[in-house]
């Protein structure tokens, strides 16, 4: 046997690229879901300053999420162009096709990992909304019973679905539909 004959197919400048591409795919979702995880605990610890450092962080990340997707886009025109198909319908078995069997199996392997940590990062971002939106419903909770203001425009007041709703008064006490009096006096 020669050397030749046990040496590993050498990959394509096609292969390189999609699994660099794919990499730092995976490298960018990662950072920006440990930005996530990151504003999930200052949100919870009540740290506006780390809430907003994260979502600067997040921010900075996006931007260049953006920059990866335009490098996408060159790299599934260039496979559709070699494919003789519209870069849009572009999957990843059909540019397998364009690879050997070893970069194949890695580029499926990275895709997949992409995914799993793309799933995390939109639960983990779901689940970072549905609690700034109800640290924000406190938060305008309270500056309605500083104000006076009681019940928000829909009659509505901060507390659990289902629950007697309390309104405000003036002075701070709370009622549940009758008054209380702190002074009663009469002239």
């Amino acid at each position: 046997m020669s050397s030749v004959a046990l040496a590993a197919p050498a990959r394509s400048p096609l292969g390189d690229a999609v699994l660099l591409h794919l990499q730092v795919q995976l490298e960018s979702a990662s950072a920006l879901l440990q930005a996530c995880i990151a504003q999930y605990r200052a949100i919870r610890g009540r740290d506006v300053e780390g809430v907003l450092t994260r979502m600067a962080d997040m921010q900075a990340e996006s931007e260049r999420r953006g920059r990866l997707e335009r490098e996408r886009t060159v790299l599934l025109t260039h496979a559709a162009g070699l494919l003789g198909i519209p870069p849009h319908t572009v999957t990843l078995d059909a540019l397998a096709t364009l690879l050997d069997p070893a970069t194949a199996r890695e580029a499926r392997e990275r895709s997949a990992q992409l995914r799993g940590t793309l799933a995390e990062l939109q639960r983990q971002h779901q689940t970072n909304r549905v609690l700034m939106k109800q640290e924000l419903a406190f938060v305008e909770h309270l500056t309605r019973m500083l104000t006076g203001g009681g019940a928000d425009d829909a009659g509505e007041t901060y507390g659990r679905p289902g629950a007697p709703t309390a309104r405000a008064t003036p002075f701070g006490s709370r009622t549940s539909g009758s008054v209380l009096r702190g002074l009663d006096l009469q002239a």
